[in-house]
């Protein structure tokens, strides 16, 4: 496994995050209390400083982006920012890359044409530098066949997300027995169906928009109709695990039971706050 991400992490957007504020330090520090072994920022910025800041706040905990933008970091600049924190933090930092999607890309000015082919080359140039990205500190966002096989030829391995148990499956046959397999799950913990499926809903929204994951989703058997009006029942049921701590620890076994290594956990609440009473809630069940 690359470096020491333990089992379980939690998935929580960079945004959501400010390492000079004395209560999120405070929060990232009981993350690394509780047990989770990893920290896993999404749509992350290429300079680093949110992780630097988060593991200047532990100790041990290891800090993952999932993902930077390969299509608005420049490859020299990423590296330059994992050599200058791995140097005073080394071991800790698991630099995740994706090409994103195509609305997200354009909207800062660049042409989405041909990711796998981008993916690539941008391997191609962090491999030429003279101080590279680490192979073993490095993975790809991945959900398709051709992306699952370049993530485990070189980098780590696969992250993938909003996926299903089903989905991991296919990710550890592409990806063979070695390289990481690292799938994200959307958590509710909420036992009434209606106001679990709101939350959920809300989560997953915006994903549902973008062409990849739609794509992803219709591979796995979904349909246009579980993809509309904020996804069917049975589409949220599936990308998101709600009920309570056992609940989500059956899923999350299913994705272990299918292949994968760690599994980042990612609590949806419905609030913009940081979900500190929901990570100890499901720490004792889930580490």
């Amino acid at each position: 496994m690359a470096l020491g991400l333990g089992r379980i992490g939690l998935w929580i957007a960079e945004a959501f995050w400010d390492p000079g504020r004395s209560d999120h330090r405070e929060a990232a520090a009981q993350i690394q209390e509780l047990g989770f072994g990893t920290l896993w920022l999404g749509n992350a910025h290429g300079g680093l400083a949110t992780a630097e800041g988060l593991l200047d706040a532990t100790e041990r905990l290891v800090v993952g982006t999932s993902i930077v933008n390969v299509w608005l970091y420049p490859p020299a600049d990423v590296a330059a920012a994992y050599q200058r924190v791995d140097r005073s933090r080394p071991g800790r930092l698991l630099v995740g890359l994706g090409s994103s999607h195509a609305p997200l890309v354009e909207q800062h000015g660049h042409s989405y044409r041909k990711p796998l082919t981008k993916v690539r080359s941008y391997l191609d140039e962090l491999d030429a530098l003279p101080v590279p990205l680490p192979h073993h500190a490095r993975a790809l966002a991945a959900l398709g066949p051709k992306t699952l096989e370049v993530a485990g030829q070189r980098t780590a391995g696969a992250l993938p997300y909003l996926v299903t148990p089903e989905h991991t499956a296919q990710a550890r046959q592409i990806l063979g027995r070695g390289p990481l397999l690292a799938p994200e799950q959307k958590v509710v913990l909420e036992t009434d169906p209606d106001e679990a499926r709101r939350i959920a809903r809300e989560g997953v929204a915006v994903y549902l928009g973008l062409p990849n994951y739609a794509n992803n989703l219709r591979r796995l058997g979904f349909t246009d109709a579980d993809l509309a009006d904020g996804g069917s029942d049975r589409l949220i049921d599936a990308v998101v695990a709600w009920g309570d701590q056992d609940a989500v620890l059956r899923r999350v076994r299913e994705h272990f039971d299918a292949g994968a290594e760690h599994v980042a956990v990612q609590v949806l609440t419905g609030s913009d706050d940081l979900a500190r009473e929901q990570w100890s809630e499901l720490a004792p069940a889930l580490l």
